[in-house]
């Protein structure tokens, strides 16, 4: 599946009721999975300075997401695939032994 992110436009003055639009948003995408169209709801981003919140999904296609929140009654702007990037760990170093080069002393 691949991830969407669904933007809105959030006043300051709605930033209240964002857990109770991201459970909505969870319901209706449980909803819609249960229907046959796979969606999960991740989670919601608020940037509260800039009044602009983003939920982030997981679906085959945009289509599923814009009914999942027209079902939750979230009044999105548009809907738009998203691309994650998890940097690799790092792999720790090999401890030199003392007095090898680069050793410890």
């Amino acid at each position: 599946m691949a991830r969407y992110l669904a933007e809105l436009y959030l006043p300051k003055t709605g930033s209240d009721g964002l857990r109770e639009a991201a459970a909505r948003a969870r319901s209706a995408a449980e909803e819609l999975s249960r229907e046959g169209r796979p969606v999960r709801y991740v989670r919601a981003i608020l940037l509260a300075e800039d009044e602009m919140c983003f939920h982030l999904y997981e679906a085959a296609t945009a289509e599923s997401v814009l009914e999942a929140t027209r079902r939750a009654g979230l009044p999105v702007e548009r809907v738009v695939e998203a691309v994650e990037v998890v940097p690799a760990r790092a792999t720790p170093r090999a401890r030199r032994s003392p007095g090898a080069p680069g050793g410890a002393p």
